[in-house]
């Protein structure tokens, strides 16, 4: 499968790849910090004693690296972008899944790639608590009379990340690349050093050791290893999220030369220092550490685990604005916390959620050994949804199905065997992650389909373009002088708040603009693609904007480019009216829509919605409100 012409694959440069480190690679990691300890930890009471089962866990997290993180990912998933934006919202807006295509198929792209993208904020609650809490965890090798501190210290260290997410991190953001540069190097020299010392780990290069392992093994134990040694590759589906941000290139060096190999050379030492010491299972990565730099690492992994935890919360907000462009979410307040860089913004709701889920897992969980049966269930999951949606893409593009079907049937064999391998955690913690991404998924498709049933409702509402105007021949309203803009959410038909303006006042503004904002499902509108105006008559005009859903809609800016395309003329915008509508949605149980509760829930989410204005970027002394009653 290979890229529709992605815009980001061909540019590269060491800064590139050096900023990719901080952002696409704080999750995976750190995952040496637990993920190792977890599947030795799953193998059994005496696992770490015996040769065979180390050097097995350690071929089997090699190769579960090999195969999903860089042939799944770095080789093949990076190739299905969208204009060079990646993520399951990218893919789900290639096959036409933000509902603006009714048909069955589209509306199963559309369910699935929704509960990708819910479990996306599942794994968002987990990766910061397990993180820092595994970190921290280091006080009890070092110190064991610290460990009543540990989760404490933990809840302080993430409200803190949490409080200051409202100031924006452009100024910090530029060292995490450096500062996970030199963890890489850290953790590759430990694990260098501590195979030097016990070169046998190194059998597990051979992938026969992992397969022999596996079978040989107890099948509760080998399914048991799977899912933990899936800790290791969790955070490698980042690469293909973030790849609008730094290019495809970039990452996959970064990977290849940097991140791959200090993971390797530590998960090797951490096996190679069990061959020798079977009594530092307890924590191996904390083991490798000399005594002496036992408390420097500590503080230094604290602050990986942060900028781990960061890029999770960052890209949360980044979901929540192209969900929202794509009509998957009710429109947020969102803040732009850094001028230069639009990537750089801050939802406040989404922020404060996913801290109390967070602090919620550590508190409920207690220990990274605890949470680790919460994570990788919906990671596992959504890397399946991510290959079955990427091989619908390749269908979508023309590739020959033997192959599609070769390929990305291979690997969606691997996800389901994680998948599955994880499933058995679901009642040790695995339930807490999948409730919250069905309560977001619930969320997303219960807003969704209220805006289709609330639009189907304007349409009888909406007065049609030729009623309106032989109306208008009959009336003969009184015409006011300047020129108003009326905001529509459809292109067709008059807007209510045209229809409204009229029966009160009797009158029409002598120039009129409606004016549609439409979401398009690409990452960016070209400005030449952006502006459609079309006279409908003499003293009226349709204006369609389209932004996309990495971009913030702003009608005065689309306006602007209008004006200055020479689209239209002849006003000033600083003098404009805008009238918008302000609807109240009304629950009804004897229209057929959806179940009451959710329509009840819908016009909760309506009526809690950031005003259109606001979300526009219309000033407020430029707006005029209507209010309609709208019953579903």
């Amino acid at each position: 499968m290979t890229t529709a012409a992605g815009a980001n694959g061909s540019r590269f440069s060491p800064g590139l790849a050096l900023a990719a480190l901080g952002v696409v690679y704080g999750d995976i990691g750190t995952s040496p910090l637990y993920a190792f300890a977890q599947a030795i930890s799953a193998s059994g009471d005496g696992g770490a004693g015996q040769a065979w089962i180390v050097t097995g866990v350690v071929s089997v997290i090699f190769w579960a690296l090999i195969l999903i993180v860089s042939l799944k990912y770095a080789i093949l998933i990076l190739r299905a972008d969208n204009k060079g934006e990646g993520g399951i919202v990218a893919l789900l807006a290639i096959l036409g899944g933000s509902g603006r295509r009714e048909g069955r198929r589209h509306v199963i792209f559309l369910i699935i790639g929704l509960v990708g993208a819910a479990l996306l904020y599942g794994d968002g609650a987990i990766t910061p608590a397990i993180s820092v809490l595994s970190a921290i965890e280091g006080l009890e090798v070092a110190t064991p009379s610290l460990v009543h501190i540990v989760v404490p210290l933990t809840v302080a260290i993430l409200l803190v990340l949490f409080m200051v997410q409202r100031y924006g991190t452009g100024m910090i953001g530029r060292f995490f690349g450096p500062v996970m540069l030199a963890w890489f190097v850290l953790i590759g020299l430990l694990g260098a050093a501590s195979i030097v010392q016990n070169p046998a780990i190194l059998a597990a290069l051979n992938p026969f050791v992992a397969l022999h392992f596996l079978v040989t093994a107890n099948p509760t134990v080998s399914f048991a290893i799977l899912g933990a040694a899936f800790l290791a590759v969790t955070g490698g589906e980042a690469m293909y999220a973030d790849m609008g941000h730094f290019g495809r290139n970039p990452i996959r060096v970064a990977w290849f030369t940097i991140a791959l190999p200090a993971l390797v050379l530590n998960y090797f030492g951490q096996g190679a220092l069990l061959l020798g010491n079977p009594a530092a299972a307890s924590n191996p990565f904390y083991n490798l550490v000399p005594d002496w730099l036992h408390f420097p690492v500590i503080i230094f992994a604290t602050v990986a685990t942060v900028i781990a935890s960061q890029a999770i919360i960052s890209g949360a907000f980044s979901l929540a604005r192209q969900s929202i462009q794509l009509g998957l979410l009710p429109r947020l307040t969102i803040k732009q916390t850094d001028n230069r860089e639009f990537g750089q913004i801050y939802v406040p709701l989404v922020n404060w959620l996913l801290c109390i889920a967070t602090l919620g897992a550590v508190l409920g969980f207690g220990s990274s050994a605890a949470l680790a049966g919460a994570y990788g269930v919906a990671v596992s999951l959504l890397m399946a949804i991510t290959t079955l949606l990427a091989a619908l893409v390749a269908r979508h593009w023309g590739y020959n199905l033997f192959l599609v079907i070769l390929v990305n049937g291979a690997f969606f064999v691997v996800d389901l065997i994680f998948v599955s391998a994880n499933g058995v955690k679901l009642f040790e913690g695995g339930w807490y992650p999948l409730l919250l991404a069905i309560f977001v998924a619930m969320l997303m498709l219960t807003w969704r389909r209220g805006q289709i049933l609330a639009e189907q409702a304007r349409k009888h509402l909406r007065v049609e373009e030729t009623t309106f105007f032989a109306a208008m021949k009959t009336q003969r309203p009184t015409r006011l002088p300047g020129t108003a803009a009326f905001l529509s959410s459809a292109a067709v038909g008059m807007p209510l708040s045209l229809s409204i303006f009229l029966r009160h006042t009797g009158a029409i503004p002598e120039r009129v603009l409606l004016v549609t904002v439409q979401g398009a499902e690409i990452p960016r509108v070209k400005d030449r693609d952006r502006v459609t105006v079309t006279s409908l008559r003499p003293g009226f005009e349709r204006i369609i904007l389209r932004f996309g859903f990495m971009e913030e809609p702003d009608v005065l800016k689309g306006m602007r480019l209008a004006i200055s395309q020479g689209l239209i003329s002849g006003f000033d915008l600083a003098e404009i009216s805008f009238y918008i509508g302000s609807e109240t949605i009304i629950p009804s149980k004897r229209i057929a829509g959806m179940a009451f509760w959710r329509e009840v829930l819908y016009a909760m989410l309506q009526r809690n919605a950031e005003r259109s204005a606001s979300y526009f970027r219309i000033p407020a002394p430029q707006v005029v409100q209507f209010g309609t009653e709208i019953e579903i």
